[in-house]
């Protein structure tokens, strides 16, 4: 029985993996820079993607969001009011986001008039790590509100992405938060990464952020 579980879930990650490709090669060919945000619940991706969206519209870019949720529409719908082009993925119970889904719900999205896509993953720190969505970048987010140790905890997952964000900073001394075993940490597992100290709230770190992102799209294949 275990060894067919396990055979069971090498062909699901080799099938995941290669509508990647087909995804990445679909999102290289439009120019757009796509972006996987992954994190627990709580810890404020969709403050973050929608703070994001808003500047990034008033500078001039086209940026447009998927979101993955087990259920409801209501971040969809937060993040619509910004005025970028929003669809929702609802899972329905499984606890991160695949590829298939991600290429279903591209129905009718413009690729090429789009500068940014972000996907905004289920809350969780362990499935998604092991699914490719085709992105050119995945985002680890971790709250001050979360504690110190979540990188320690959840190595994988945070070995398996190109830059963190510490989200809610503007809250930092009121949970006691410590930043250099926080900073420490993350940089045990994925030594070098970039990390981002931000607040959606203040817009606290976000000009860094927001420059990070220009500098990324800078180096994205033309279209």
């Amino acid at each position: 029985m275990t060894t067919r579980i396990v055979e069971l879930r090498q062909g699901i990650l080799k099938k995941n993996d290669e509508l990647a490709r087909g995804l990445r090669e679909r999102f290289a060919h439009a120019g757009v820079l796509v972006l996987n945000l992954v994190s627990s619940p709580g810890t404020g991706k969709t403050a973050l993607l929608e703070r994001t969206l808003r500047e990034l519209q008033a500078s001039g870019a086209r940026a447009a969001a998927l979101v993955g949720d087990l259920e409801t529409d209501n971040d969809a719908r937060r993040l619509a009011a910004t005025g970028a082009p929003v669809r929702q993925i609802n899972t329905h119970g499984i606890c991160h986001l695949e590829a298939e889904m991600v290429g279903k719900h591209l129905d009718g999205f413009e690729l090429a008039g789009l500068d940014y896509l972000f996907i905004e993953n289920v809350g969780n720190l362990v499935c998604p790590s092991s699914y490719d969505l085709g992105e050119k970048i995945r985002v680890a987010l971790l709250s001050v509100t979360e504690g110190e140790d979540k990188p320690l905890k959840y190595p994988t997952l945070f070995n398996s992405v190109d830059v963190a964000v510490i989200t809610k900073i503007d809250l930092a001394e009121a949970c006691a938060f410590d930043r250099a075993t926080a900073l420490k940490n993350i940089n045990e597992i994925r030594p070098g990464i970039r990390v981002f100290e931000t607040s959606a709230k203040t817009g606290a770190g976000m000009e860094e952020w927001l420059d990070y992102l220009c500098a990324q799209r800078r180096t994205a294949p033309s279209r």
